[in-house]
């Protein structure tokens, strides 16, 4: 009974003592919330009057605005009102100007009517006096005007002779020593090596054992290394060596590479040739590149399209009379930019017209033209300042110079190609340029004899003088001049020297 009692007294001990803890927590929560909701009714209140005093400031920060831009506005239109007072001013004055013009051209009118009134009787009057003379002298006006001609060539020929002759020496003198120096500069202050250049079409090989190698059985080697390589190989005609044949001078450099290495490798069979012609265009296309930057880095041209610089650097396989086309063209820029500084030139174009002067020649074997026709189309193709076309296309005297870079990049020309041991021709070729150049001199009506001499340099012109005169000697130079530089071609200068020699024969008896 006891235990019983203990038990409910605890049991009710728990009961009041959880209901005290609520009943406590209940009132502590009241308490948190009265106090939050009074902090909050705070910050309400602060944030009232923060917005007030923001909106206060707001309107007057407007007002203050508004009224500088009434300010503005009233500065703005007294400014519109002073320009449209003198827009009328200046209409006022345009409207008594357009009538003063008005006038002026009404008396303008007048006087060219005036004018050609008295023309059309100054003419009148001039033809009726023509009409008289003519009757009265029995000529017609040019009948009279050839006779005075005659009259005054016949009396006078002597002396404007003479004059001729005095006037174009002094000026001849002039203008050959101002041109010496010029030249002469240029040429010294190049100084480069004038040995020429030929690129090899022939391969060595070490015994006839590598030589069967290379032809293979039954010829299966060297049919598949002509058609890898699009070239021909001559095998037996020189002891010890294979020469290479191809009209392609950047295919006969690719055939020659990989034909060394083959010849190296010692391994020759179709699929071997096949990569070894692969590796060598690869090679070739790389030395091209190299070769075409390397030329335009030392001629410090820096504006020509890539491609351009390409198709330069093929030059470097091509030869022209035993003369490295690239040489060639490199040393033409350094005197080419020489000759523009001293004639006040243009010296970036002039030096750019003689580098891709020849460029034609890098495709002329695989394009329809002559090498300045395929060049033009090249730089036109890709994109080529329009002046230095102009520049490179005259070197021939195919175009007409129309500018003086153009002239330029001829004269340069014929430095870097005229100089002595900078090109060779073959036998066949001299002699038929002289006996070319003999048969046009002597083509000529009044040409008695003519001699080619100084390897071509000089032609001698002898004439009938009962047929030409000392003046006729003048117009036959120069025509057999316009007729050498429009038929032939040829490295350098040629002289003509037109001779008139009058005998008179007496026998004393």
């Amino acid at each position: 009974m006891d235990s019983l009692l203990t038990i409910g007294f605890i049991f009710g001990s728990l009961v009041v003592g959880a209901g005290l803890g609520y009943y406590l927590r209940l009132l502590i929560a009241l308490g948190a919330r009265s106090g939050a909701e009074i902090e909050i009714k705070k910050m309400l209140l602060g944030a009232k009057e923060e917005a007030e005093r923001i909106r206060d400031e707001a309107k007057k920060k407007a007002d203050e605005r508004a009224e500088e831009l009434k300010v503005e506005e009233k500065n703005r239109e007294g400014e519109y009102k002073k320009t449209e007072e003198r827009f009328i001013k200046k209409e006022e004055l345009l409207d008594a100007r357009q009538t003063e013009i008005e006038k002026e051209v009404e008396n303008l009118k007048l006087k060219a009517e005036d004018i050609t009134l008295a023309k059309a009787k100054i003419d009148a009057q001039e033809a009726t006096k023509i009409l008289e003379l003519e009757r009265v002298g029995r000529l017609s006006e040019k009948e009279a005007r050839d006779e005075l001609e005659n009259s005054v060539k016949r009396k006078y020929e002597g002396d404007l002779l003479v004059r001729m002759q005095k006037l174009e020496m002094d000026n001849n003198e002039r203008l050959q020593i101002r041109a010496k120096e010029i030249l002469t500069t240029a040429v010294q202050r190049l100084a480069s090596s004038t040995a020429s250049e030929l690129m090899t079409t022939s391969v060595q090989i070490p015994n006839d054992e590598i030589k069967g190698k290379i032809i293979g059985k039954e010829g299966r080697n060297i049919r598949a290394f002509e058609k890898s390589a699009g070239v021909e190989l001559i095998v037996d005609d020189t002891p010890g060596a294979i020469v290479i044949s191809s009209f392609d001078p950047v295919r006969r450099q690719v055939a020659r590479l990989a034909l060394e290495n083959l010849i190296l490798d010692g391994r020759i069979q179709p699929a071997k040739i096949e990569d070894e012609v692969a590796k060598a265009q690869s090679e070739i296309n790389k030395i091209i590149k190299e070769k075409g930057e390397q030329a335009v880095y030392e001629c410090g041209i820096y504006n020509l399209d890539p491609r351009i610089v390409a198709i330069v650097g093929r030059l470097y396989f091509r030869t022209s009379y035993g003369q490295n086309v690239l040489q060639h063209s490199i040393e033409m820029v350094h005197i080419a930019g020489m000759l523009a500084e001293e004639l006040g030139a243009d010296v970036a174009i002039a030096k750019a017209g003689a580098l891709v002067h020849d460029i034609g020649k890098a495709l002329d074997h695989e394009v329809q033209g002559t090498h300045i026709d395929i060049g033009m189309r090249i730089l036109q193709k890709f994109g080529a300042d329009p002046r230095i076309i102009t520049a490179m296309k005259s070197h021939h005297d195919d175009w007409p110079h129309e500018t003086l870079e153009a002239v330029i990049v001829q004269t340069a020309d014929y430095i870097s190609g005229g100089r002595p041991g900078a090109r060779r021709d073959s036998v066949e070729q001299y002699l038929k340029r002289l006996a070319d150049l003999e048969t046009i001199v002597g083509s000529f009506a009044g040409v008695e004899k003519s001699y080619a001499i100084a390897a071509g340099r000089e032609v001698r012109v002898f004439v009938r003088p009962s047929e030409i005169s000392d003046i006729a000697c003048k117009e036959l130079g120069r025509n057999i001049v316009e007729r050498i530089e429009k038929e032939l071609r040829y490295p350098g200068e040629i002289k003509i020297t037109v001779i008139r020699e009058t005998r008179v024969i007496e026998f004393a008896r």
